[in-house]
């Protein structure tokens, strides 16, 4: 059975889009080679930060086939295969490992409402199609559906998955986690969250998968870093900035969702930093307005990205 240790920082790569909302490819190759530059440990294609349920079948091969071809194999690179149904996520997941993927990261069902075993069930029959390691992904927001403890467990036992991303919010349940697999070196706990990282390196995990990652990957790796070495005051004072840059996710709010301005967030503040050529979202997500692109602006200036 293929296996996977993830560690580190693995930013949920940003998907750049050409004007007429196509996968802009020389935008893509620069966010590639800045996580890159920035030190990451790995790189998460096609999660919830690259509008990964937006995308057709051929836009996420495409998105895979550059990132890929970007990457050189200088890092890990997994794929998320997020869709409603366990047939559906199959495809993108038989797709995503012939175009050379290192791991799979799958959520439970959504839409349709599912429980525990359902859930062990559907992770259970896309392993059997696709044999690539696997990454749940816990984000009870969109499947509506929170990865207890014990369907991780057993699905760990197994041989269903290799690590969790726990972008659930809860850090306590996340604690005990990671507590329940202390004695399970091959098993990976990583956050989700870009705000509690410190936090969560303290209780015992082993990395972090931060959508603000794309904007400062360089940061959270100086956050990893300190942590690593126990000087919790440095991945304080880090945590602290980024804490800072993290109010960029906020500005678009009330003209867009909660959604689109986080994602909008990270694309303005990309853009205005030369890294992508367009900051406009997946259809129907609207851009950020002037006066939040202004402030954008002011706080990429504040901490020091500007």
């Amino acid at each position: 059975m293929s296996t996977l240790k993830l560690h580190g920082i693995v930013p949920p790569v940003v998907t750049p889009l050409n004007k007429d909302f196509g996968v802009d490819e020389k935008s893509l190759r620069r966010v590639i080679r800045h996580l890159i530059d920035g030190g990451v440990h790995g790189l998460f294609l096609l999660g919830s930060t690259s509008e990964c349920v937006f995308l057709n079948a051929k836009q996420r091969a495409e998105v895979i086939t550059i990132a890929l071809d970007e990457a050189a194999g200088k890092v890990p690179c997994v794929c998320g295969t997020m869709d409603p149904t366990t047939d559906r996520v199959i495809e993108n997941a038989r797709q995503a490992q012939s175009l050379g993927v290192d791991g799979l990261v799958v959520t439970s069902q959504f839409y349709t409402r599912s429980s525990q075993g359902e859930t062990i069930d559907h992770f259970s029959m896309i392993k059997d199609a696709v044999d690539l390691p696997i990454l749940a992904y816990d984000i009870p927001v969109c499947t509506n559906l929170k990865l207890s403890r014990e369907t991780i467990r057993e699905m760990y036992q197994r041989g269903l998955i290799c690590a969790v991303k726990d972008s659930s919010g809860d850090i306590e349940n996340m604690r005990m986690l990671g507590l329940d697999f202390a004695d399970e070196p091959d098993f990976s706990i990583l956050s989700g969250s870009e705000t509690v990282v410190d936090y969560a390196l303290l209780g015992g995990a082993h990395g972090n998968v931060p959508g603000l990652g794309n904007v400062d990957p360089a940061g959270y790796v100086r956050l990893y870093n300190a942590a690593k070495a126990g000087d919790w005051v440095a991945a304080r004072k880090e945590q602290e900035r980024l804490i800072k840059l993290f109010q960029i996710v906020f500005q678009g709010v009330p003209d867009t969702s909660p959604n689109a301005s986080g994602v909008g967030g990270f694309k303005t503040a990309m853009h205005l930093m030369g890294i992508i050529e367009n900051r406009h979202m997946s259809r129907p997500n609207r851009v950020l307005p002037d006066a939040a692109v202004a402030k954008v602006r002011e706080i990429l200036i504040a901490t020091g990205l500007l």
